[in-house]
C-alpha cells in the first residue's frame, strides 16, 4: 500500500508519508495516511512512534484544509484489529462525520468497537507507553462478517 501498489492516486507526499482517497469511502471526504514505514497495525505502535502518529494526524488535517473542510465536523483514526482490512497502519480521516450514514457510524463512529481515534492513541502512547486495546463486548468475527463484504449504502 504504501508503495502504492493500490493504483490510487497520490493526493500528498511528505517524506514517510502518502495521502490517497479510500477506494472505499466512508464519508463525502474520505483518505487514507499511509506511513511509508510497514507498520502492521494501530496495535503494534510504541511510544518512540509519537511523532509518526503526530505527522499523520498533521496530514490529515493538511488534506482537508485543501478542500475546505471544516475542522468541527471531521473524525480520524485507525482500524483496531482483527477488523483491519489491510495489514499495514493507515490512518482514516472522515467528514464530514455528520453526513456518514449509519453503515458508515457503525465503522468509524463513537460506538463502534473496531475503530479508535488518532487522538486517544496519541493519549494512551503518550501516558501508558503502549497502545492498549479497547475493551470488546461479545463480538466475533462471524457476527460482524456481513457488514465487510455489504457495499457501502448511505441513505
Amino acid at each position: 500500500m504504501a508503495n502504492n501498489h493500490t493504483g490510487a492516486d497520490i493526493l500528498l507526499s511528505d517524506g514517510g508519508l502518502l495521502c490517497i482517497r479510500d477506494q472505499k469511502p466512508g464519508a463525502a471526504h474520505h483518505y487514507l495516511i499511509i506511513p511509508k514505514e510497514h507498520i502492521n497495525n494501530c496495535l503494534k505502535l510504541q511510544p518512540e512512534h509519537i511523532q509518526l502518529v503526530e505527522q499523520m494526524r498533521a496530514m490529515g488535517m493538511r488534506i482537508l484544509h485543501m478542500n475546505n473542510v471544516s475542522d468541527s465536523d471531521i473524525k480520524m483514526g485507525f482500524h483496531v484489529p482483527p477488523f483491519s482490512s489491510v495489514a499495514h497502519l493507515h490512518l482514516h480521516v472522515l467528514a464530514p462525520v455528520s453526513q456518514m450514514c449509519h453503515r458508515s457510524m457503525l465503522c468509524y463512529g463513537p460506538q463502534s468497537h473496531w475503530f479508535i481515534t488518532v487522538d486517544d492513541v496519541l493519549s494512551q502512547l503518550k501516558t501508558r507507553g503502549k497502545k492498549q486495546i479497547p475493551v470488546l463486548p461479545l463480538l466475533t468475527f462471524s457476527n460482524c462478517s456481513r457488514f465487510l463484504h455489504e457495499k457501502l449504502r448511505c441513505g
